[in-house]
């Protein structure tokens, strides 16, 4: 059995899941290691299909099975070893001590029970508050997220809101019991940009007010300049780097993270720079590369990235990746 430091809230060790399916075994997150510490924010960041989601899906063991199974590593909540929790006590931990907000508010929320039952239900079950504590609860809840005129609106359904609306109303369920860890699956993508940074300033006051760990997942690195502690990469279900926000932005050293962050239009430079986009497609997750599963698309690969996939190394204090090439940041 694996030791927990009890200094951090989450701990990530080795995670493994594969999707089984009639084209192959699929890959989909591959001995993924990292902790949290209480209050932290984490951002998750990468390409659509990279494991981000899986991975978070794999946390809460709600990966559908079949086709998905997490097949090795460990994940250590509080002490708690979520992957090998009976059932039963593994419900009771989620939405109460760690929650999600998944990614699609439009089809996330059942349409035909009020959001005023809806977020009930969770309260009463986790709370054990009755029907008229846990209406008011949920009435606080809707208005702590900005839902205007909360005691009109609580006994509306789903499709009498907008889109950032019914992801505030998720938001809402989320915290209904007060969680420690808060994990968010893209919470953002299906709304436009105003919506988007309102959304985003929600999540950072209410971390602030309640002080909850978050784990913010996003193919956008825009969204998580100014809101996470640190940051991870995902790219064809591996970790290809991990640091500070600071030092992520100042120092990059990863090829593909220097590729999304020239696909970034930049406000802080004087000069009109061509954003510049990554050739070619990720690999073919049915099959584990021998080699670096980026060394098709990368401008810098030498020799040994053709023959060996690289393990995570540390590059400075708490910055770590998996390249055989030492790009200075000259370079970059």
């Amino acid at each position: 059995m694996g030791t927990y430091s009890q200094r951090n809230l989450l701990e990530v060790k080795q995670l493994e899941t594969r999707f089984y399916t009639k084209s192959g075994v699929v890959n989909a997150v591959n001995r993924i290691s990292y902790s949290l510490q209480a209050g932290e924010v984490l951002g998750i960041v990468g390409e659509s299909g990279c494991g981000k989601t899986v991975s978070a899906l794999s946390i809460m063991r709600l990966i559908p099975d079949p086709p998905g199974r997490i097949v090795g590593g460990e994940v250590w909540f509080q002490g708690h070893e979520l992957l090998k929790m009976k059932l039963n006590d593994l419900r009771s931990l989620r939405g109460n001590q760690i929650a999600m907000i998944f990614q699609d508010p439009m089809t996330s929320l059942n349409p035909v029970l009020t959001i005023g039952r809806q977020i009930c239900e969770v309260v009463e079950e986790h709370t054990g508050k009755d029907r008229k504590q846990a209406l008011q609860r949920t009435l606080n809840l809707l208005e702590m997220v900005g839902i205007p005129e909360a005691k009109d609106r609580v006994n509306d359904y789903p499709h009498q809101f907008s889109g950032g609306m019914r992801q505030r109303v998720m938001i809402a369920m989320a915290l209904s019991c007060d969680p420690q860890l808060l994990i968010a699956d893209e919470p953002t993508t299906a709304l436009d940009v105003t919506i988007q940074a309102q959304i985003v300033d929600l999540v950072k006051r209410l971390r602030d007010e309640l002080g909850m760990a978050v784990i913010w997942i996003t193919h956008d690195l825009g969204v998580v300049a100014g809101f996470v502690d640190k940051v991870i990469v995902m790219y064809a279900g591996y970790i290809v780097e991990e640091a500070p926000l600071k030092e992520f932005y100042a120092n990059p050293r990863h090829p593909y993270t220097i590729g999304l962050l020239r696909s970034l239009p930049r406000l802080d430079t004087k000069t009109h720079e061509k954003l510049t986009s990554i050739d070619g497609s990720p690999p073919d997750l049915t099959a584990i590369p021998e080699c670096c599963p980026f060394v098709t698309r990368c401008v810098y690969a030498i020799e040994k990235c053709k023959q060996v996939n690289p393990v995570l190394r540390e590059v400075g204090a708490g910055h770590n990746i998996a390249c055989w090439v030492d790009i200075s940041k000259e370079v970059i």
